[in-house]
């Protein structure tokens, strides 16, 4: 199984388990919930709908207790093998769940063996009964009906958000840019957690708006973000994966759970995005500052007319936030790249080259760094440290993705090299001309003629 494929099984089965695996759960809370996710279907990496027992929800819950994000890699088993399938005694298996929609795989199961003397794998019969969209689910007489939501305490849930701002002039020519807002609001109490103005909306730009919010507010237990770019990518999965964060994302055209977004987002256009408009911008730096004295004074202070207290007072009421581990905060916002290993035990990243141990060659690894610094970068061979990667050519110190990467433009010389050239090829060709010792021609005024 290659590194890569590894990777997203891992981040898969961490997306089964994140809500189980809630610290602040009691065992009989974490029960249910356990007991909820393995009767839901799961979207594979694979592309097929998979269901999981509880004892193998609890066993990757322990397992990335232990281990974090590494240990929840599929491992190859020694048992390998087919399965015997009996697909004849299917369509009896159809025919005994439309007959009676609230019979189990289980049931069915037993069904069969009493009558046939066939063992079918419950799991088996469950995922066929799926495909012929005969789940109990599909089979249910009412839809579910979705009411409001709140969380019930704050970090609970976050929600993060794009929001397009006003114009502002580029550092480097002379044009404007569209100012990107980056949110992060907390449900329960409406604080709006952090925020700032970003040249580009990318990976890295949301990354670093949430480490902010992260190192000043806690830990959530959720993030909801929407199916953006910026949101829905392998980096930030990897980065709720490892802190232990459960993250989420809208289903496409239904904007349930984001009503206390969008109203925030309404909010900031009409009181602060309107006057930043109307007084003018001169750089992003001082968009940025204006807003975080904004969000401050009014936009924290103000009593919300659903929950009649001010966001920092009712997010302040929960005590002091869950702080991150810092190791785990470090390594949670690192960037993961595979690379296949040349011939000459060298790899590259981002147009830099990187020797690492000779005895990975030819072998798929995977490079940890700071897209802030890829000049530190760790090698890991199917989870497992193998050294470092030590770079011998350099041209890029940051990442591209960062948006700190572009370094302002210098200031002109005033050198006019082609001038310079061109100067030098007439003293050459020529030579040094004095005017003095040019004669004056004899020109007949009437006919302009010179004379000889």
């Amino acid at each position: 199984m290659s590194n890569d494929h590894a990777e997203e099984i891992a981040l898969h089965r961490w997306a089964v388990i994140a809500e189980g695996s809630n610290p602040r759960l009691s065992p009989v809370e974490r029960g249910a919930v356990v007991r909820a996710a393995a009767e839901r279907s799961h979207a594979h990496p694979d592309g097929t709908e998979r269901r999981y027992s509880r004892n193998t929800i609890d066993r990757w819950i322990r397992e990335w207790r232990a281990g974090g994000l590494d240990a929840l890699r599929p491992q190859v088993r020694a048992d390998a093998g087919g399965v015997r399938r009996h697909p004849e005694l299917f369509d009896e298996a159809a025919a005994l769940r439309l007959e009676l929609p609230t019979r189990s795989a289980a049931a069915i199961a037993d069904i069969i063996w009493h009558r046939h003397g066939v063992r079918v794998a419950e799991r088996t019969l469950r995922a066929q009964l799926r495909r012929r969209g005969l789940h109990r689910e599909a089979l249910a007489a009412e839809p579910k009906a979705f009411g409001r939501y709140e969380a019930e305490h704050r970090n609970e849930r976050w929600i993060t958000d794009v929001l397009v701002g006003p114009w502002v002039p580029h550092p480097r020519v002379e044009v404007s840019l569209r100012a990107k807002l980056f949110l992060i609001v907390d449900d329960h109490s409406r604080l709006l957690v952090h925020g700032r103005f970003m040249s580009v909306e990318n990976t890295r730009a949301g990354q670093d708006v949430l480490r902010a919010a992260i190192v000043r507010r806690g830990l959530p237990e959720v993030l909801h973000a929407d199916n953006g770019a910026p949101f829905a990518n392998h980096m930030l999965a990897r980065t709720c994966a490892v802190l232990g964060i459960r993250l989420v994302h809208s289903k496409p055209y239904s904007p349930q759970g984001r009503g206390k977004q969008e109203r925030l987002n309404r909010y900031i256009r009409e009181r602060f995005i309107a006057e930043a408009e109307h007084v003018g911008i001169d750089s992003l730096d001082e968009l940025n500052d204006r807003f975080a004295a904004w969000v401050d004074q009014v936009a924290n202070r103000r009593t919300h007319a659903e929950t009649h207290q001010t966001p920092e007072a009712r997010f302040d009421a929960g005590g002091p936030p869950r702080a991150p581990d810092p190791a785990r905060l470090v390594e949670a916002f690192r960037w993961s790249a595979q690379r296949k290993v040349t011939r000459t035990a060298t790899v590259s990243l981002d147009g830099n080259h990187y020797s690492v141990d000779p005895a990975l060659v030819g072998r798929r690894v995977e490079l940890r760094f700071d897209p802030e610094n890829l000049a530190a970068i760790d090698v890991f061979v199917e989870g497992n440290a193998a050294g470092v990667a030590t770079p011998f050519v350099i041209g890029h110190h940051t990442h591209k993705a960062v948006p700190q990467a572009a370094r302002p433009a210098p200031e002109a010389t005033g050198v006019d090299y082609l001038g310079l050239v061109a100067a030098a090829h007439d003293a050459e060709t020529v030579g040094p001309v004095s005017y003095a010792q040019v004669p004056l021609l004899d020109v007949d005024p009437d006919t302009g003629e010179v004379a000889s």
